[in-house]
């Protein structure tokens, strides 16, 4: 099974278990997910670069020697 039968096998069983009314949203939606995979590929990791608390305590005040 592979190539153009395992594939309309795959469409075939789709309209079977959701109707084909509800087929263009599926499709929306998977769109939808893959564009947003992608984008995350593309885009640098973001850093929290936010400075703990240091020499503070938990109220945000400098402790007193």
């Amino acid at each position: 099974m592979g190539g153009i039968t395992g594939i309309l096998i795959v469409v075939i069983l789709v309209l079977i278990f959701t109707g084909a009314n509800k087929l263009p949203k599926l499709g929306e939606g998977l769109g939808r997910t893959i564009r947003n995979f992608k984008r995350s590929l593309n885009e640098p990791d973001e850093i929290d670069v936010t400075p703990r608390n240091q020499g503070k305590d938990d109220k945000g005040e400098t402790p007193r020697q």
